[in-house]
């Protein structure tokens, strides 16, 4: 499997080149329009037989990661002064000044038995030093696109101080057919949209998947008995099992707690919509809400002890904030139009959600209290926002009107800039954004 593949992750520095000497190579990132931070990135060095292609696809999936931020813009190898003849050669850093590079990416590949080995450094030009130690990872050749993950990770934490998100996978519903007979199944891939595995086949309805916080398991809800129901499948072996909730006609919008061994969901019973939470080691189930209303859509804070949900108990659908042992909850949305599908940010200063207002849908972030709402995107129908592992960027789905309507996954960062559609092999919708891989 996948997550198996990177047999070694080592790190080691070599001797010979400088540290920076003063004010390191950093991009701050602001809500503000920045301009992209231009980097060299010469198509890493092949050494010895069997490497030369995947030395050329790693270096492009690393661009295209940076690229794909909006924060890094590539200068074109057409524009290169200095040659790149091997990994060990000096850098010529007043070449590299010259056509304004301000960070560069070096490195080199080999295969042999199946396995490949990648090593790369990162130097900040204008300094004329190495930012970082360099690294080296080996692994299966198969694994080829995670290490340029991984290296894409490395230069962006190093350059912006935050953690990456390349590394990293989506579940969703991926669908096929006509609008009108739409059929659908769990698939995952990668977060560029590569590497895409079916989790089910296509028999029964499902919807809303959700990853667990190691990234290992995944809740979704299924219509196999003709209600619908909670179930759980392991994403290494497939194998599923429903999960036992408090009784009820039906179960759905489900999501792990953030040690993995609780799931909070909404519970119909009666005509009444509550939130629930069952604890999957013991099998207890306790209730969190109980009011004449429809309460759904619950999400836990990153520290697990409060839960975000949307609630009608004011007239239309809102955001509203308790307790993870449930109690009275505070209204956090005040705006103009419903309110749903609220997700708490992992860095846990945010609410991402869905709004509806004046035949709009729009994909927004909110501070936790209410405050500083801003809508990211605007559309006939955008919903379902779920946030990368580092908090900065937010994957939905956007279907598009009339009788051919079909929903694709797109990616904006939270101060609204470089909306993106994911590339995916069928219509897709409802993804659940997983951790970084170990």
């Amino acid at each position: 499997m996948i997550r198996k593949f990177l047999a070694v992750l080592a790190m080691f520095v070599w001797a010979d080149v400088a540290l920076a000497q003063s004010g390191p190579l950093r991009l701050t990132i602001t809500d503000g329009v920045i301009e992209p931070l231009p980097f060299a990135l010469p198509t890493f060095q092949p050494e010895g037989a069997g490497a030369e292609q995947v030395a050329a696809d790693l270096s492009q999936v690393i661009a295209s990661d940076l690229i794909g931020t909006g924060l890094f813009r590539q200068i074109p190898s057409s524009a290169f002064i200095s040659p790149y003849t091997g990994f060990s050669q000096p850098i010529a850093y007043a070449d590299w000044r010259a056509i304004n590079a301000q960070a560069l990416i070096t490195g080199a590949v080999a295969v042999s038995g199946g396995q490949v080995e990648v090593k790369f450094r990162l130097y900040d030009v204008f300094s004329g030093g190495e930012l970082g130690d360099g690294l080296r990872f080996v692994g299966s050749v198969d694994g080829w696109r995670r290490m340029a993950h991984k290296v894409a990770d490395t230069v962006y934490s190093r350059i912006t101080g935050e953690g990456g998100y390349f590394d990293s996978r989506v579940v969703f519903v991926a669908e096929t057919g006509p609008k009108d007979a739409r059929q659908k199944r769990l698939a995952i891939m990668d977060y560029d949209g590569a590497g895409v595995q079916y989790l089910t086949d296509s028999g029964t309805l499902v919807i809303a998947p959700r990853f667990s916080p190691s990234g290992d398991r995944v809740l979704y809800t299924t219509f196999e008995s003709g209600f619908p129901r909670i179930n759980m499948i392991d994403v290494a072996t497939v194998g599923r099992q429903q999960i036992t909730t408090a009784a009820g006609e039906m179960a759905f919008s489900p999501r792990f707690s953030r040690d993995g061994n609780q799931v909070i969901y909404s519970l119909s019973s009666g005509g009444n919509t509550d939130i629930w939470r069952t604890d999957l080691l013991t099998g207890q189930h306790t209730r969190l809400t109980s009011a004449p209303s429809i309460e759904t859509a619950p999400s836990f804070s990153p520290d697990g002890s409060q839960i975000v949900f949307e609630s009608d108990r004011s007239g239309s659908p809102q955001l509203y904030i308790m307790s993870a042992t449930g109690g009275e909850a505070r209204r956090i949305s005040f705006g103009d139009g419903r309110y749903g599908t609220p997700v708490w940010s992992p860095r846990g200063d945010l609410v991402a959600f869905t709004k509806q207002n004046a035949g709009r849908f729009h994909i927004g972030v909110m501070r936790t209290d209410g405050s500083e709402e801003r809508l990211l995107t605007a559309s006939f129908l955008d919903e379902g926002p779920t946030w990368s592992p580092n908090g900065r960027v937010l994957m939905f789905f956007r279907e598009t009107q009339g009788a051919a309507g079909a929903p694709s996954l797109y990616s904006v960062d939270i101060s609204g800039r470089n909306l993106r559609q994911v590339p995916t092999v069928t219509f897709a919708s409802d993804p659940s954004w997983g951790p970084l891989q170990r």
